[in-house]
């Protein structure tokens, strides 16, 4: 059998933290910022964990 091939979206998207878990960030950031408080800006800007539910599908595209 071959080897599995990596979903490149997903490897562009996602990044595996230490202990295993999948690192995803933030949508609505990229534009029409202007009308959003500099506080929810700032807060899109970081990382969040991808859920449970989720990893376990995205699990199989990053072998």
């Amino acid at each position: 059998m071959a080897k599995m091939k990596t979903h490149r979206g997903s490897a562009k998207r996602f990044k595996r933290t230490a202990s295993g878990l999948l690192k995803r960030f933030k949508a609505y950031k990229s534009h029409k910022t202007g009308k959003k408080s500099p506080k929810r800006v700032r807060n899109l800007r970081k990382g969040a964990l991808v859920s449970k539910g989720d990893q376990k599908r995205i699990d199989s595209m990053l072998p």
